[in-house]
């Protein structure tokens, strides 16, 4: 191995592992939601979603903004806020579907990373008839699960970095990759709450 691939393998693991962290604590800390139960829970969680993508969209477009190096110091910190966006909307979709009280962090994980990490997460829920059953799982697998999804979206991260050395155009893709990426998250959570789940 030459020195640089030995500098990009030990920047992937650092970056996994710091993913892996930040995961697990967004999938901790369940925000509470001001959402009451919806006779009409759908067009609810739609119009959530609506406004969560766009939010996503600017404030990760916004962040891309930073010219160059100062555009990569961004990227971990984007992928928070944009976190904690999707990570209310699930908490808001679970409010407009009742399901707010069995709200659990194998939910959360389940639906912030189903879309971009889905190998990582497939032990957390499974389809039993016209129902999800959510598994309750041990802190050591969630520690597991946690760790494939930082290694997954290492990866992932690497690639957004370098739309950051082209500010205005990066800022764009960026944004709008938020916003496909909130509505992802979205879809995940309605199908889960729409057909009724068990934990």
């Amino acid at each position: 191995m030459t020195d640089k691939s030995l500098v990009a393998a030990a920047f992937r693991h650092t970056a996994a592992d710091a993913l892996a962290t930040a995961a697990l604590d967004i999938a901790g800390r369940i925000p509470s939601s001001e959402e009451a139960t919806s006779t009409t829970p759908l067009q609810a969680a739609q119009a959530l979603t609506r406004a969560a993508a766009n939010k996503a969209a600017m404030t990760s477009g916004t962040l891309a903004l930073a010219p160059g190096p100062f555009g990569l110091l961004t990227v971990l910190p984007d992928l928070l806020v944009v976190w904690r966006i999707q990570s209310q909307l699930v908490s808001d979709i679970a409010a407009v579907y009742g399901q707010t009280a069995s709200l659990s962090k194998e939910h959360m994980l389940y639906c912030l990373f189903k879309h971009s990490a889905a190998q990582a997460v497939r032990d957390l829920a499974v389809r039993a008839g016209d129902r999800w059953l959510v598994r309750k799982v041990s802190g050591a697998l969630v520690q597991n699960i946690a760790k494939r999804i930082g290694v997954r979206l290492s990866q992932k991260v690497l690639g957004n970095g370098a739309a950051r050395f082209f500010p205005l155009i990066g800022a764009v893709g960026v944004g709008g990759y938020a916003y496909y990426d909130t509505t992802k998250v979205a879809a995940s959570a309605i199908a889960l709450f729409e057909t009724g789940q068990e934990a």
